[in-house]
């Protein structure tokens, strides 16, 4: 019969048995601790709250005390480990009102909102330490299959100190997909990430840069010519590529260049003019065939026939924003490949783990918390809590 188990920990068999001089009973000290009797103590597990009854143990040589059982079980103050994770879920998708109320309704568990909050700042912490020591964020992702892509972008976080931005960072693999001409662009399907770690904090980007280099270290990742960057064109993103994931490809959003193709047609031909989407399709086609070098040429033939100043500059604004990204814009190859050309996943982290819960009304955060909450909260959004939640890795 397996052993008894509280949070989903296997107690130790033989624990009832246990007799003098056990391990237990030894102080750090050198003496033996001796048995003050039996104290109680309630802990709330997925199964509810209990009293449990443990011997408190006490070493008369430096005075300190234990309970035994409490480390055997699995127990870090109220909660149980089980107890633990349920409070961390809801405290990573919900406001920590609204995941007190909803762990009521749906498990049975009164646990209060202040409780909850200092459950997840912890283990938020807890998850910082854990992924840059433990070995599974590797081990996973050395198991997964696909290319190594890298994305990053920032959004803004409301602090105790004013409004500052938490930048996000991914590193995920993607198996291929079938075939794309450039013409195929918006209409193919590509297959999901088969892993994704998510990771981030308020850094400058001269802060950020380097942690995507210590990432890729704890990642496996041992040759950044194997890393492919999708970015729109801040140059913060390309100028800490260059720098931290030396030798890396590049792909320059594709529908960060449609929404700047966009804004030239609107001063060329006006607002949702029918000719405007004419051109924004034809430059954009352009693009994916020819890449950025292609485009140069169509855009500053099509600039010099311009009389209107206002016009001419709309184009050599264009010019100038995909300047920098001529090695940058290998669609056709990627589409050949059936590989990604956009940069949408992390941009939708940054709506679903900083915006949906860290930028709810009314909330100002401490630093230290904010940062917190976005390693619980990517946790969940990787694909490590099961292996964090795990009773061998934690």
């Amino acid at each position: 019969m397996d052993p008894p188990r509280l949070g989903g920990r296997p107690q130790p068999a033989g624990l009832p048995g246990r007799k003098k001089g056990a391990p237990a009973r030894a102080c750090t000290c050198g003496q033996q601790r001796q048995s003050k009797g039996q104290a109680p103590r309630d802990a709330l597990t997925a199964a509810g709250l209990l009293t449990l009854r443990r011997r408190y143990l006490v070493c008369p040589g430096c005075g300190g005390g234990c309970h035994p059982r409490d480390a055997w079980l699995g127990l870090e103050g109220f909660l149980s480990p089980q107890a633990r994770r349920l409070v961390c879920l809801a405290a990573a998708s919900w406001s920590f009102d609204r995941a007190s109320a909803l762990l009521d309704e749906f498990c049975g568990l009164a646990v209060s909102d202040t409780t909850i909050r200092a459950c997840a700042v912890a283990a938020g912490a807890s998850v910082r330490s854990w992924q840059r020591t433990s070995p599974a964020p590797a081990a996973v992702f050395a198991a997964a299959a696909g290319d190594i892509e890298f994305s990053t972008d920032g959004t803004s976080v409301n602090t105790r100190g004013g409004w500052r931005e938490m930048r996000l960072a991914i590193f995920a693999k993607r198996p291929r997909g079938a075939p794309a001409a450039p013409a195929q662009w918006d209409e193919r399907t590509l297959p999901a990430p088969s892993v994704r770690v998510l990771f981030g904090g308020l850094w400058t980007a001269e802060q950020f840069g380097p942690q995507w280099r210590a990432w890729a270290g704890r990642l496996g990742i041992r040759e950044t010519a194997q890393v492919t960057v999708l970015g729109d064109g801040a140059k913060w993103i390309w100028k800490q590529a260059a720098q931290n994931l030396p030798g890396a490809g590049g792909v320059l959003d594709i529908y960060h260049v449609g929404a700047h193709l966009h804004g030239a047609a609107r001063i060329l031909y006006g607002e949702g003019a029918a000719e405007g989407t004419a051109w924004v399709d034809a430059r954009r086609l352009i693009l994916l065939q020819g890449g950025a070098t292609a485009l140069e040429v169509a855009l500053a033939a099509q600039e010099q026939s311009l009389r209107s100043p206002r016009k001419r500059q709309a184009l050599a604004d264009l010019r100038a924003y995909l300047a920098p990204h001529a090695g940058h814009t290998g669609y056709a190859g990627r589409l050949g490949r059936g590989q990604s050309i956009g940069s949408g996943m992390v941009e939708g982290a940054c709506k679903t783990v900083v915006g949906r819960r860290l930028k709810q009304t009314g909330a100002r955060w401490r630093v230290r918390h904010a940062e917190q909450m976005v390693a619980l909260c990517g946790l969940l959004y990787s694909d490590l809590w099961e292996e964090y939640w795990s009773p061998e890795q934690n």
